[in-house]
């Protein structure tokens, strides 16, 4: 129960990795607040829902109310296909105003910030720049948070996951074509583990930044990626195939 007695606000906590975080942070004892657009997704996560959108001023501030203090703040909520605008307001300025205001109430607690963002922050692909953009913003973010509230003993570090089967990773292999299962293969082709990750795997990763275990860990960034970003991608056409160790 490694966060028994503790008050926890997850973003984004209806589907995929947020609901997962919404679960594993309910079952090591914390009281669980979801935040998201659909009420029912956040009833399904088994938190308590905030029906409410983290781009609206309003909907932050409601929030915070409903919450109190915190303990932990986790700022999952995100956009994957969409414009500059909303995708940097969603993905990056929501982080930064949830996190002012949850500030006073982490330091009181010696809280931490727990920031989901993205491989994408560490490498450049192919179009949609506004999402890599954001996600390697909210790692600096995090830095500057470690920094700016480090003297009142509130930790910040952020997580890169790599593919995660969620809806949204779901969508994006619809748009290789085909069958789901071929798309992740083809996916995941290079990535030293094989696969996609579990949303419980990062939400694993979620639940040791925000515990006491990592009470003298601020300003990281862990990649949760199965060794995607080990690899040497210029090397790989004179890879021979492997067999074995």
């Amino acid at each position: 129960m490694r966060l028994e007695g503790r008050t926890a606000l997850v973003t984004g906590g209806g589907g995929g990795i947020g609901a997962a975080i919404v679960r594993r942070f309910a079952a090591e004892g914390a009281t669980v607040w979801a935040m998201g657009r659909r009420r029912e997704a956040l009833e399904a996560s088994g938190g308590r829902p905030i029906a409410g959108d983290v781009a609206d001023p309003a909907d932050r501030e409601r929030a915070l109310a409903e919450t109190g203090p915190l303990d932990v703040l986790v700022n999952n909520a995100a956009l994957g296909d969409a414009p500059w605008d909303p995708t940097i307001a969603v993905n990056l300025t929501a982080a930064h105003r949830l996190s002012e205001l949850a500030a006073d109430g982490l330091a009181d607690r010696r809280g931490a910030i727990v920031n989901v963002s993205s491989v994408a922050a560490l490498f450049a692909g192919p179009g949609r720049p506004q999402y890599a953009v954001s996600k390697a913003a909210l790692v600096m973010l995090t830095k500057s948070l470690a920094v700016t509230l480090g003297s009142r003993g509130v930790r910040a570090n952020a997580i890169c996951p790599g593919w995660v089967r969620t809806p949204m990773a779901d969508a994006e292999m619809a748009a290789l074509g085909g069958d789901r299962e071929a798309a992740y293969r083809e996916a995941t082709r290079h990535v030293p583990l094989g696969r996609p990750a579990r949303p419980d795997e990062v939400a694993a990763a979620a639940l040791f930044l925000a515990s006491g275990e990592a009470s003298y860990i601020s300003g990281a960034v862990l990649t949760v990626d199965g060794g995607m970003t080990a690899v040497d991608v210029g090397s790989l056409a004179f890879a021979d195939p492997p067999e074995g160790v």
